[in-house]
């Protein structure tokens, strides 16, 4: 048989070979008009490093002066230097968002940088999340996971939303989601819990503040594969071989396609798309087989023991 210019051999003429999702533009390349954010300030919780740092430079291409906040010196750090080899003025300010008054903190050193009046833009990416079966999971394990991924994202809106209300000036909201918010998340409960809440704040906020022009949207980011990610997890995916094959776009994501999603609902272009969780994943999360494998426990999948 031949072979496709992908490498996989062709079938018997006329049928389809699986060849899976064609990969993104390159690095670099912009889905929307160049300078489409400037004169326009966006705030990126957590991002210095991962998604949240590839979302952040998506807006910094397009103009945008950004906002990183981190908990994390190094973070900062981090995120600071990329934005400004973007070109991009930036911000980098330490902010842990259980805390009210850090986040109060945080938008007065963004009006004081980049102007009187609240960021365009809120990105809420900032969140904890570590693999644990729930028997083990601590009191503490808990409450961190959601004081950040949940009341940290809803203290964020609701500081963002507050200030353009009192300003009467437009805004935009991306928090960023997952898809054991609609499953569940054996292994997460905690994050899968908090994500939930996040998915129905993403909704509710988006009825309550669309009178007073802010849109607030969710992005559901599938398997991207990044530097940054927690020893923990990193350590999950290394028992799986073929990443790839096990995606239905035979393929994982990239960051900068989860950054393309969010500049896109955050621009002019999306405004009428608010209330709105969108998944960018290859349609991963919704796969099914027609037989159900043999069920592994959640012990087995992380490479621990059984109990007793």
């Amino acid at each position: 048989m031949a072979k496709s210019e992908t490498g996989r051999e062709a079938g018997a003429a006329g049928s389809a070979a699986a060849v899976g999702i064609p990969g993104p533009p390159a690095e670099g390349e912009t889905a929307l008009k160049p300078g489409a954010f400037a004169g326009q300030t966006v705030l990126v919780t957590g991002g210095g490093t991962g998604l949240g740092k590839a979302v952040a430079a998506e807006f910094a291409r397009l103009g945008a002066a950004m906002v990183i906040a981190s908990r994390r010196a190094e973070h900062l750090a981090a995120g600071a230097s990329a934005m400004a080899e973007l070109g991009a003025e930036v911000l980098a300010v330490a902010c842990d968002i259980r805390d009210p008054e850090q986040i109060e903190a945080l938008f007065d050193a963004a009006g004081e940088r980049f102007g009187p009046g609240p960021p365009a833009v809120l990105v809420n990416n900032a969140a904890a999340n570590f693999p644990v079966p729930a028997d083990e999971l601590s009191p503490n394990g808990w409450r961190a996971v959601v004081d950040i991924t949940l009341n940290g994202t809803f203290f964020c809106c609701r500081e963002f939303a507050r200030r353009h209300l009192a300003a009467g000036t437009a805004g935009s909201i991306v928090n960023i989601g997952a898809s054991y918010a609609w499953t569940g998340g054996p292994g997460f409960a905690h994050s899968a819990a908090a994500k939930a809440g996040v998915k129905s704040l993403t909704e509710t906020l988006a009825v309550e503040w669309g009178p007073y022009g802010i849109g607030v949207n969710c992005l559901v980011p599938g398997l991207m594969p990044h530097e940054d990610m927690p020893e923990a997890i990193a350590a999950n995916l290394s028992r799986s071989q073929e990443l790839d094959a096990r995606q239905p776009a035979l393929r994982v994501g990239h960051p900068r396609e989860l950054g393309w999603a969010a500049t896109f609902l955050a621009s002019p272009y999306g405004r009428f798309i608010t209330g709105c969780t969108l998944v960018v994943d290859g349609a991963n999360w919704q796969r099914r087989t027609l037989t159900n494998p043999p069920t592994e426990t959640v012990r087995a999948q992380m490479g621990r023991p059984e109990p007793g």
